[in-house]
């Protein structure tokens, strides 16, 4: 098992998963993040099953930053409420996790250029 993630976020439309993508990168809460092309999805919301055309952020990590990963997208995203799912990466090739860690801020640390 690593420390890395992958977390999952649904968006209504590509300009506000551009938005989150960047913020996420510039304040090294991400070391990549990945924009699919518009997806289906089909679910329970108020009452209802709704079927809409979203976009998905896959979001490259690691565990110690995603509460901050969580606020920030929290604070830009435009749903009640937003997928925000954490999941682990239990292995992978061992350059590209050294390159997610080298990506990212070490927790604790303070990126006094961040992107507010």
């Amino acid at each position: 098992m690593t420390d890395k993630v992958v977390v999952l976020v649904t968006a209504a439309n590509k300009r506000q998963c551009q938005a989150i993508a960047r913020r996420l990168v510039e304040s090294k809460l991400a070391a990549c993040v990945n924009i699919t092309q518009p997806i289906e999805s089909i679910y329970h919301w108020e009452g209802k099953i709704v079927r809409d055309r979203e976009y998905q952020l896959l979001i490259k990590s690691t565990r110690e930053l995603f509460e901050e990963i969580k606020a920030a997208v929290t604070e830009l995203h435009s749903y009640k409420t937003p997928e925000i799912i954490c999941l682990p990466i239990i292995d992978g090739s061992r350059n590209y996790l050294q390159w997610v860690s080298d990506s990212v801020k070490q927790p604790g640390s303070s990126l006094r250029n961040a992107v507010k």
